[in-house]
């Protein structure tokens, strides 16, 4: 079945026999330039250039499966379409007119497009496989693979940059408060971002600021506010996170904000990677930086990035994974792995957003850079990508990967990707 994205690709390209072409209405017609892809709402090419019946028009292209669609989607009542100059359909099955009771000019393409595009097309669309193109991706150069790649690393950057700069603005345009709430969700790694977000806009960066260093007060506040502070105890520590906890949540307002500790999830998780220990590796972070945002934009190499993540709990969680509960080995600091994930998903997007909000490409570089400088992820995408021969040895292409993967070929946008356009067009004749 026809629909728009396959018409507008063959519009886009020309795949069509173009020559000796006429309207519908049987007026000539030549196409000069089928213009510029809409991705905003009204028509969906603008500027285009055509001539019908010897006169030059300029304007817009509106393209419809049948081109009742004109009505069906409400265009008559539209005053930007009012610039269509040309109605490029598969099927005309109801003649359009203006409001001013002129017809406009349509062209029906059915007859005159390659059928090798469209058969690929379907091709792709039917494919079972989760990446469409799998059974013909050694028939596309490695210019077009790797062009792919770097154009979804920068969207994948960008988007992740947007969601910080959606943050800056919820943060009064504070950088400082912007990068401790955004690096605070990801200690969450995944499965307790939610509670991790919450906390941090509950606990304000103004105020773990002000006590930034003493790590017991750190500990306090954060704990305390994430309900997770046993209400009855005899542990020293724990009397001491509690006398400290409730002199400052009354001295900030806090206790009316306080979590339920069931907010918080350790099901199925290790023990190193339980939400108290990644809460005390968190504080620990806090008391060693005092301005998260600049220690990361100003960092000179990778390895001081790395050495700000590598976080050595306090004594306390280096022999317990929950309060009364001692392990029995010393629990794991901060990990590698775990310090990776924090820069690929924490410190590279709030150091993208940084260089697009101040216009310093420098930094967008570094940040690329920083992706090149940490091993690949391995994963279930990952490990598709690398049967069809992609290398995947670094983060930023394995970032650049699951983007492709996700957006792309779990949706089959096949029509917007490099490697499938290009295999739609290989057998035009």
């Amino acid at each position: 079945m026809m629909n728009e994205d396959i018409l507008s690709f063959i519009w886009r390209f020309q795949y069509f026999a173009a020559e000796a072409l006429c309207t519908d209405e049987g007026s000539s017609l030549s196409i000069l330039r089928t213009g510029h892809r809409n991705g905003n709402a009204g028509p969906d090419f603008s500027e285009a250039r055509v001539i019908i019946d010897d006169f030059q028009w300029v304007g817009s292209v509106e393209i419809h499966a049948k081109s009742s669609d004109w009505y069906l989607h409400n265009h008559e009542t539209d005053p930007a379409y009012e610039t269509v100059i040309l109605h490029v359909v598969w099927e005309n099955d109801r003649p359009v007119m203006r409001r001013d009771g002129t017809f406009l000019p349509t062209l029906t393409l059915k007859e005159f497009v390659e059928k090798s595009v469209l058969e690929r097309y379907v091709q792709l669309q039917d494919e079972t496989e989760t990446i469409p193109c799998a059974g013909m991706f050694g028939q596309v150069n490695d210019i077009q693979k790797y062009g792919m790649l770097d154009r979804v690393l920068l969207e994948r950057l960008d988007r992740k940059a947007s969601l910080v700069t959606e943050l800056l603005a919820k943060c009064n345009n504070d950088w400082e408060e912007t990068a401790y709430q955004w690096l605070g969700r990801h200690f969450g790694f995944k499965l307790n971002d939610a509670p991790f977000a919450r906390l941090t806009e509950i606990v304000s960066w103004k105020i773990i600021r002000k006590h930034r260093d003493k790590l017991n007060q750190i500990e306090a506040l954060l704990f305390g506010c994430a309900g997770l502070v046993p209400t009855e105890s005899n542990d020293f520590y724990i009397r001491q996170l509690r006398t400290e906890y409730q002199f400052l949540s009354a001295k900030y307002g806090l206790k009316s904000k306080q979590m339920n500790g069931h907010e918080w999830k350790n099901l199925r998780m290790r023990p190193s990677g339980f939400p108290t220990v990644r809460l005390a590796q968190f504080a620990r972070l806090l008391n060693k930086n005092g301005s998260l945002c600049s220690e990361i934009i100003l960092a000179p190499g990778f390895s001081t990035l790395q050495s700000m993540f590598h976080i050595e709990q306090s004594d306390y969680w280096q022999d317990h994974y929950l309060f009364e509960k001692k392990s029995k080995g010393k629990v794991p600091l901060l990990g590698k792995d775990s310090a990776n994930l924090l820069i690929v998903n924490g410190a590279v997007p709030l150091l993208v957003a940084y260089a697009r909000h101040r216009q310093q490409p420098e930094l967008l570089e570094k940040a690329i850079y920083w992706l090149s400088e940490i091993a690949a992820e391995k994963n279930r995408i990952t490990k598709e990508w690398e049967t069809l021969g992609m290398k995947v040895t670094t983060a930023a292409d394995s970032q650049a990967l699951i983007e492709w993967y996700n957006n792309y070929c779990t949706f089959r946008k096949c029509l917007e990707c490099t490697v499938g356009a290009s295999l739609v067009r290989s057998v035009s004749p």
